[in-house]
């Protein structure tokens, strides 16, 4: 029998006596936004899928799996697998009561119905999702899953074709996702960009959801081409990789100080995603800091979109940049002082 114990939570297969809650969660407008069930979903509905699955002990090949999260027992949500024909090949699928998202249990949930259809011989996890559905891309890029690509009207939702975004991820990806060294890297460096390697340092990505708060390495590169006029000059790049323990980590690239532009402005920051979360970026600004102290600078500027899922607003205030109260377009200028 299915019955899966992670470090706060329970799953097992959804049966008759989660149906009321799940009916009710499932009627929440702000949850079923971008799912693919019909509203109102009714009583009966829910009873249908219990009863559907009430003499399985685990996931069905060829079938859509429901399978509840229980948080101290009570019922908050479910993560979904339909594991192909064949077995290969599962697509996954999660729903969250609103009040308990924001705090890793999707992620925890998903990982671990994920592990567990690996173990039983998936070597393919996929998953699709709404074009808006930034938190959801989010709870995929937690556990591993990459983004793929948009399918052009690729999933009928309430009567209309819409584009679909595919995420996936192999049975080795993961394995290797969840082995990943999560701990902070001895050395950070700053080191110069040269055309021997600059194509290995474009392969630094951060995950899909982040590239509507940064350019990756390739548009940079691009952007320092042809850079941006400030005040009717352009301003000069300055690029650098960003290594950690000698791997490649991330990339920065600064409008550095010149006549026309005497204050510094952080164009650009990116950690790689198989970094992410071990001090890169604070530490190679600290590297920064340093470098632009030594040339007799003060300040230091930056931008970002504030208010939206993934912001690194959090992680600008936490280094000491604080908002000018300016704006360009739809970005937060905030300065450092050095």
């Amino acid at each position: 029998m299915l019955d899966i114990h992670t470090d706060r939570l329970r799953l097992r297969l959804l049966r008759l006596d989660h149906v009321a809650n799940f009916t009710a969660y499932r009627n929440d407008p702000r949850l079923a936004e971008y799912q693919a069930w019909e509203l109102p979903f009714t009583s009966d509905q829910g009873h249908a899928i219990a009863a559907e699955q009430a003499n399985r002990d685990d996931v069905a090949d060829g079938e859509w799996t429901t399978i509840a999260i229980e948080l101290d027992r009570a019922h908050i949500g479910d993560v979904v697998a339909n594991v192909h024909s064949g077995g290969g090949v599962a697509e996954i699928g999660y729903s969250l009561m609103a009040e308990h998202q924001g705090q890793g249990y999707a992620s925890e949930a998903a990982g671990a119905l994920v592990d567990h259809l690996i173990a039983g011989g998936a070597q393919r996890i996929e998953a699709g999702l709404d074009t808006r559905n930034v938190p959801s891309m989010r709870v995929l890029e937690a556990i591993g899953l990459q983004f793929e690509c948009i399918a052009k009207q690729g999933f009928r939702w309430r009567g209309s074709w819409v584009d679909d975004v595919r995420y996936a991820m192999t049975a080795d990806e993961r394995r290797a996702w969840v082995s990943r060294d999560l701990s902070d890297p001895q050395m950070v460096q700053l080191v110069p960009i040269t055309p021997m390697d600059s194509r290995r340092w474009a392969q630094v990505r951060t995950h899909y959801s982040q590239r509507r708060l940064v350019s990756p390495v390739d548009i940079s590169f691009a952007d320092a081409l042809f850079p941006e006029e400030v005040d009717g000059v352009p301003v000069t790049p300055w690029l650098r990789g960003i290594l950690a323990d000698g791997e490649r980590a991330g990339f920065m690239m600064l409008a550095a100080v010149t006549p026309a532009h005497p204050e510094p402005y952080l164009w650009r920051l990116l950690i790689d995603r198989q970094h992410q979360r071990r001090s890169i970026g604070g530490r190679a600004i600290a590297e920064l800091s340093e470098l632009l102290r030594a040339q007799g600078c003060a300040t230091l500027l930056t931008s970002y979109i504030a208010g939206v899922p993934g912001s690194p607003e959090p992680f600008y205030r936490r280094l000491g940049f604080v908002p000018t109260g300016e704006m360009d377009d739809d970005e937060t200028i905030a300065r450092l002082s050095l």
